[in-house]
């Protein structure tokens, strides 16, 4: 019996946006995969992380990762000296080969590291502002809104949740977890559900426990549940560019495995009664600070397998 994972692809960066989008595209025509494809469309200002080494959990990732050679200098950079790019004026052929290619459009983000860096103190008339640029960025590139959204490094509030609630997304993916739900806020059921993501990202894993560029492509298969949600993230930084070898050869072995590859919208359609929950903050294996979670009505969480 086929096992069916959804597919994520977020585009973080000017480089990703550039290189990845399309060596991913045609990966994906290649085997017949279609993906649902989270574009950041605002500046690039992903260098303004290098703040970050002065923590130790962030400086031991990217020398676990190995960074540099994974994401590139311009990466590494951006932004730090002058402005990043708008990444939508610059590179709309790229989401548009992406949409035109019959993938799922969606928003990730207006400013990827602004996001990350602020979304702590950012008030709900600074999120509407952001996700409006985005919203409209896409549209504009695309001819036609943004169906879903997700987060900057599944870093979620309410007030995120409420004003996402204003735009036309049929769901969005904030969070890690192990179900789909529509999220509870101040004790009102949304009606845009959440689907998050359920398996481990590369820098999350590559590194530890042993898992390495030999051993990683087994790794990630063995995370593949069959009878439950299975939500990948990749990054078109990564396995569209560092690791787009690495990425073909997961998907020839996951074939081989009755393993299929659908956007995440397709998931929905699947996915029957939907249950009510709460998106919880919390820590999590291989990332820095916080993230957002699934959890049950009560706020505790219901996924409790956060491997590796």
């Amino acid at each position: 019996m086929t096992t069916k994972v959804g597919l994520r692809v977020d585009v973080d960066t000017f480089r990703g946006t550039r290189l990845g989008v399309p060596v991913l595209c045609e990966l994906f025509d290649e085997h017949e995969i279609k993906a649902s494809f989270f574009f950041s469309t605002g500046p690039d200002n992903m260098g303004r992380h290098l703040w970050r080494l002065l923590r130790p959990a962030f400086l031991w990732k990217m020398l676990r990762t190995r960074a540099v050679s994974l994401y590139g200098w311009d990466i590494i950079f951006q932004g730090i000296f002058w402005p990043g790019p708008i990444i939508g004026k610059k590179l709309p052929a790229q989401i548009r080969l992406a949409a035109r290619g019959g993938h799922e459009i969606g928003l990730h983000a207006w400013d990827h590291q602004a996001w990350q860096a602020h979304i702590d103190t950012m008030t709900m008339e600074d999120i509407r502002l952001v996700l409006r640029k985005g919203f409209d960025t896409l549209t504009d590139i695309t001819g036609t809104p943004p169906t879903c959204s997700a987060v900057p490094a599944w870093k979620c509030t309410d007030s995120v949740l409420l004003a996402k609630a204003e735009f036309p997304f049929v769901y969005n993916s904030d969070c890690r977890g192990s179900s789909i739900f529509r999220p509870v806020v101040d004790g009102k059921t949304l009606s845009q559900p959440q689907i998050p993501v359920t398996l481990p990202t590369y820098d999350e894993a590559i590194g530890k426990n042993g898992i390495t560029i030999a051993n990683y492509n087994e790794f990630m298969l063995s995370q593949v549940k069959p009878g439950g949600l299975n939500v990948l993230t990749i990054h078109a930084e990564v396995e569209g560019i560092a690791c787009a070898m690495l990425f073909a050869h997961f998907l020839e072995a996951a074939k081989e495995q009755d393993i299929s590859f659908i956007p995440l919208g397709e998931l929905l359609k699947e996915a029957g009664h939907i249950a009510s929950g709460m998106i919880t903050k919390t820590s999590f294996p291989g990332r820095e600070g916080w993230i957002s979670f699934q959890g049950d009505i009560h706020g505790e969480g219901v996924c409790h397998d956060r491997r590796p």
